[in-house]
């Protein structure tokens, strides 16, 4: 079967294939969504589900309108505190609950890995209709989809479809990095019509509004952007705080000197001026205005290596430094934080940087941009992040912010987007196996007995892109009878190990035997016949007439 496309509004809707929607209450009555899995023989498996409305058959979604307030008349006059500073208290909220029932853990965990700061629960009052989410290093590894129009390309249209989109196939957030016009509409949008927290970077838009020109910047504007952002409903925000005046001498002698955007706005802004970065300056101000609509910092690593050769060096590890500090800070306003990570980083310095933002940043969750492993392969690097994205979530980064086929080379369209969150996905999974997840392994010992049993419908359905996964059994298998053949066009009838296999626990069974005791019978008869045959390891070939 094809990907499916948007419909006539420009936005894809309806199950996934082999799958549908399903609701579980917790105690309270809250309704959870997860995505049924239904199988030929019976059984089905309830997994992780992102989508939203947007796969409910029974739901009606119009993007004009927005999705339903899941969230509104949650707060029940909380709305002067925030998830940290009620999981402080002992308070279990409801986002706590919904959580706990979603990561099949207690309400009691959650409450105290928030209360801990080893996770956060980016919920902004202002955007009700998220579906409430975790992030931190003892529950699933979740994965983030970077979208955004430029100065170049996109709509506010083809945005709203990249979210859909992203969280169709599994992305836990989304972050808007426009950095074009409509900066404000298309934001609002996506929020509007978004199941996922959404974060965002406003050093972007405030750089805009002074028509680029980063010596123009002033807190105040910064100030304001932030606000307007936190009001629309933004769950969680880049803030570049650590990229000090003292720290940009140390990128000099880099290949790839700083390669976040954001980090160098500040770096230009601080040269011009020659002071601090007001994002440092003014950092306690801003804890108060994030406080004040339960929006998470997500400190930026302004100062990242974006090249193999400058991965670990002083710069990088001095930000670091000063985003512990920060981290601390923010705790004592109540204001959740998560740490952003590099970046370019070969795979033998990887654990280093874990070790350090833990060590520095009091175990706050780490956010980490792959990392990608190697230099050399614009147009793959969607793989050489995955590779480092899965070894640094099993070292215990919380969230990765997925890589497309684009990186480096530009804005990523609706199938790059897929493309980069079904590599994450993967990554992630294989750190939750890894990390002994409860209930990881679930759905791989799904997969591998239906494969097994070479029930080919119920592999595709229980992978992670089950369209493409039965696109590429069809392109030489495309008949139906196909589809429960004992074997593939990679071996064939004759040689395929799982059917062999199979034929041997037949003849054990019908033997009475144990699979090993028949595979010793059937040895014993071939060395009974080796001796019949005179022992001779090369037979004459037939007479040819």
């Amino acid at each position: 079967m094809a990907d499916v496309y948007p419909n006539a509004s420009g936005i894809t809707t309806g199950p996934i294939e082999g799958s549908r929607k399903v609701f579980s209450s917790t105690e309270t009555g809250l309704r959870v969504p997860f995505r049924r899995i239904e199988l030929t023989n019976g059984e089905h498996l309830d997994v992780y589900d992102t989508s939203g409305p947007y796969t409910d058959d029974n739901a009606t979604v119009d993007v004009h309108s927005g999705l339903p307030r899941t969230r509104a008349g949650w707060q029940d006059g909380r709305e002067h505190n925030t998830q940290l500073g009620w999981a402080k208290a002992g308070a279990i909220t409801r986002e706590m609950e919904y959580i706990a029932h979603r990561e099949g853990v207690s309400p009691e965990f959650v409450r105290d890995e928030v209360a801990s700061g080893r996770a956060v629960i980016p919920a902004n009052r202002c955007h009700p209709e998220s579906e409430p989410m975790i992030i931190g290093k003892n529950f699933l590894v979740k994965v983030n989809a970077n979208i955004g129009n430029s100065a170049v390309t996109s709509s506010v249209e083809e945005e709203v479809e990249k979210m859909v989109w992203a969280t169709r196939w599994g992305a836990d957030t989304v972050m808007d990095l426009s950095t074009g016009k409509r900066i404000h509409e298309t934001r609002e949008r996506i929020l509007r019509n978004s199941p996922v927290p959404i974060g965002t970077v406003p050093i972007y838009q405030a750089l805009e509004k002074v028509d680029g020109d980063p010596a123009s910047l002033t807190w105040e504007i910064y100030r304001d952007t932030v606000i307007e952002q936190c009001e629309q409903g933004v769950d969680y925000m880049t803030v570049h705080a650590g990229v000090l005046l003292r720290y940009v001498p140390l990128t000099a002698q880099r290949v790839t000197g700083i390669v976040s955007r954001g980090g160098s706005i500040m770096a230009a802004w601080c040269l011009a001026h020659h002071k601090e970065s007001f994002l440092y300056t003014h950092y306690s101000e801003l804890c108060e205005i994030l406080r004040a609509y339960d929006v998470t910092f997500s400190l930026g690593d302004g100062l990242r290596p974006g090249s193999i050769a400058d991965a670990n060096d002083r710069a990088q590890f001095a930000e670091l430094e000063t985003l512990g500090e920060l981290t601390h800070i923010a705790r004592e306003h109540d204001v959740q934080v998560m740490i952003e990570g590099p970046g370019h980083v070969p795979m033998h310095k990887i654990a280093e940087n874990v070790r350090l933002e833990e060590e520095l940043c009091g175990e706050a969750p780490f956010y980490t941009l792959g990392p990608l492993t190697t230099d050399i392969a614009p147009a793959y690097d969607h793989i050489t992040s995955g590779i480092g994205a899965a070894m640094i979530a099993q070292a215990g980064t919380a969230m990765l912010c997925y890589v497309t086929p684009k990186e480096h080379l530009g804005l990523p369209n609706r199938d790059d987007v897929k493309t980069g969150v079904i590599t994450y996905k993967i990554a992630a999974h294989a750190a939750d196996l890894a990390k002994g997840h409860p209930r990881a392994q679930e759905r791989d010992d799904a997969l591998s007995t239906a494969r097994f049993e070479f029930r080919w419908t119920d592999q595709f359905n229980l992978s992670l892109d089950p369209d493409t996964a039965r696109a590429f059994h069809d392109e030489t298998l495309p008949a139906e009878p196909a589809k429960t053949a004992h074997f593939c066009s990679m071996c064939g009838p004759k040689f395929c190990s799982m059917k062999i296999t199979q034929d041997v626990r037949k003849y054990a069974e019908e033997h009475g035997l144990t699979s090993v005791e028949a595979i010793e019978a059937g040895m014993a008869e071939k060395s009974e016949e080796f001796t019949r045959t005179g022992g001779e390891v090369y037979l004459p070939l037939a007479a040819q007439d």
